[in-house]
């Protein structure tokens, strides 16, 4: 396409709405080059948002992933702060110090370096009782999530919500990355008949969330009404995965060591209702899928041969030291995503399970049935319909098929919640800072690109979502045009690909 046409074609697209006006709101400091420093919610409590804390007795929820960037952990920080009373510690699944298996319950004790009383949210008690935040005037939640439905320390943080709505006390929520990333939201959504604590609302899977997003959306959609405070991060962009941020990964929970692990969580996690081992007990659990009477080397070949999106598998036999087939060689297959951009998780995890009981139907089976008809496997996939469809031997596309319109609806939902976003006019700003680094020199290009965008902006303000998504995929062909014929850098490329691509999965 000739450069001219291009200018043409986008005073047309301009020309052809009333102009409209927009904002952006600008959150945290920049550096020199413009970029946001890169803050955890916890930092910037402590550097810029102290009053919210200072002169209150504080409860924290917390587990090890509660640190700053430099490894202090909040406990602490809080506990050493010469303006914070930090009066009690709470713990969930896995225990504040992280040293409890999936499952397993924690007591109440004294927090050895702290002499804090430390209660659990898990086990019987989930909810904190009301003498359990006896003298607490604000309780603070600092935990990393991975984001996955079924992942339950969202769920002490929503029960700890409507604690603090319950005893009219204020709640604050230090926000975290997504380490899977913020724009993707796969899976279907739970249905409320199969609720549990590995799903106790109607999300999808792969909720593509952050927690302080999350827990805007639980309080004002499932009505818990808490006094609600959530401490944003800084320089945290929704394309950003767990290692595109300046942050050291800490384990989540004791079966989380990687996120190469919790990207694929969101799927495997599904064998957890099965009679396969989903790799617990080795050193690469929901990587390793297998069990004994399994052919890895025909299994690996069969998933390699649905040619599923960015991933590929390799036969592997492994011995579980503890859970399922503990101390018996399985056979078995090990995920590797070569392109997580591509990959799909939900539909990769389903694929497995309905691959391996079309295999193996007298061996394979799915978690025994509750007195209510009910698998684990219908709690982790939120409802009893997909079991019954992969009985029936109905195809992995039947089955995504049939929630792609509920998924839908909830993203139209989803999106009234969002904290990181990016708008029109964010992208503008962005095709500006590029030229004036250099990264764009050609001044019709950048004009080309402009147009383009300002156009686009009208069917933003509008809230015209099919328009949006059409015109920014046209955007992108600018862009692979203006790369193909040198007018832009690698650098100004793939900034603004990111973005655009980030825009339209908000919609």
């Amino acid at each position: 396409m000739k450069r001219w046409y291009i200018a043409v074609f986008a005073i047309f697209l301009v020309t052809s709405f009333t102009m409209l006006t927009g904002s952006t709101d600008v959150m945290g400091k920049a550096d020199d080059d413009g970029e946001e420093d890169f803050q955890l919610g916890v930092e910037v409590l402590l550097n810029d948002e102290l009053d919210e804390i200072k002169g209150k007795n504080v409860g924290l929820i917390t587990n090890p992933t509660g640190v700053d960037q430099n490894l202090n952990s909040i406990v602490d920080l809080l506990y050493n702060h010469e303006d914070v009373n930090l009066v009690a510690l709470y713990g969930p699944e896995h225990g504040v110090r992280g040293d409890a298996q999936a499952g397993e319950g924690v007591e109440y004790y004294i927090d050895e370096k702290t002499g804090l009383p430390v209660y659990s949210l898990y086990g019987d008690t989930k909810k904190p009782t009301p003498e359990m935040l006896e003298g607490v005037d604000v309780l603070v939640f600092d935990i990393q999530d991975v984001g996955a439905r079924f992942y339950t320390y969202i769920y002490t943080m929503a029960y700890a919500m409507e604690a603090a709505a319950e005893n009219d006390i204020e709640i604050i929520v230090l926000d975290r990355p997504n380490p899977i990333s913020g724009d993707e939201v796969e899976g279907p959504i739970l249905d409320p008949e199969y609720a549990s604590f590995v799903g106790m609302y109607p999300i999808p899977q792969r909720h593509g969330m952050t927690v302080g997003e999350l827990a805007k959306l639980f309080n004002e959609e499932f009505d818990i009404e808490a006094n609600l405070k959530v401490v944003q991060m800084r320089g945290w962009k929704r394309s950003m995965y767990y290692d595109d941020t300046p942050l050291a990964w800490v384990l989540p929970s004791p079966n989380m060591p990687t996120l190469d692990t919790a990207l694929v969580y969101p799927g495997t996690a599904l064998i957890e209702g099965t009679n396969l081992s989903e790799g617990r007990g080795t050193t690469k659990p929901f990587e390793l899928i297998g069990a004994p009477f399994i052919d890895g080397d025909a299994l690996a070949k069969q998933l390699n041969d649905a040619d599923l999106p960015g991933v590929r598998f390799r036969a592997a036999y492994f011995t579980p030291q503890s859970s399922k087939h503990a101390g018996e060689l399985s056979g078995g297959i090990e995920l590797y995503v070569t392109d997580r951009e591509a990959y799909q998780t939900i539909k990769t995890g389903l694929t497995i399970v309905k691959t391996i009981h079309d295999m193996y139907p007298n061996d394979f089976a799915f978690g025994a049935e509750s007195n209510d008809g009910v698998s684990f496997f219908d709690n982790l996939i939120g409802n009893g319909w997909v079991r019954e469809k992969i009985k029936e031997g109905a195809s992995v596309e039947e089955i995504t098929d049939k929630w792609e319109g509920e998924l839908q609806a909830f993203s139209d939902v989803r999106r009234n919640y969002l904290i990181y976003t990016l708008n029109v006019d964010d992208i503008k700003t962005t095709v500006e800072d590029l030229e004036k680094k250099g990264e764009m020199t050609d001044q019709e290009a950048v004009r080309a690109l402009q147009m383009h965008l300002t156009a686009v902006g009208q069917y933003e303000d509008k809230g015209l979502k099919e328009k949006v998504v059409k015109h920014m995929k046209s955007f992108i062909q600018l862009l692979d045009h203006q790369k193909e014929n040198g007018l832009i850098s690698e650098e100004a490329y793939e900034t603004l690909s990111s973005d655009s691509k980030s825009l339209m999965k908000q919609w």
